[in-house]
């Protein structure tokens, strides 16, 4: 998740998809008792409400004219 510039996470669903997906993997381990994976879910899950959310900067959009 380093490269948070990447043409694949312009699109807001992906980005949205990510923080979810993440949010209830640490839902699952907190569930199954499992406390230290579910609090590194949820680390994940802030990381990524910061990177694709708050210090986002979308890659500019090239022309695709030849």
């Amino acid at each position: 998740m380093r490269d948070t510039e990447h043409p694949f996470f312009r699109p807001l669903w992906r980005r949205v998809l990510l923080v979810v997906v993440c949010i209830g993997w640490a839902i699952f381990e907190f569930v199954n008792g499992a406390q230290l994976w579910g609090m590194i879910a949820l680390a994940f899950a802030a990381y990524a409400v910061w990177a694709f959310f708050i210090a986002y900067n979308p890659p500019p959009v090239e022309d695709a004219k030849e």
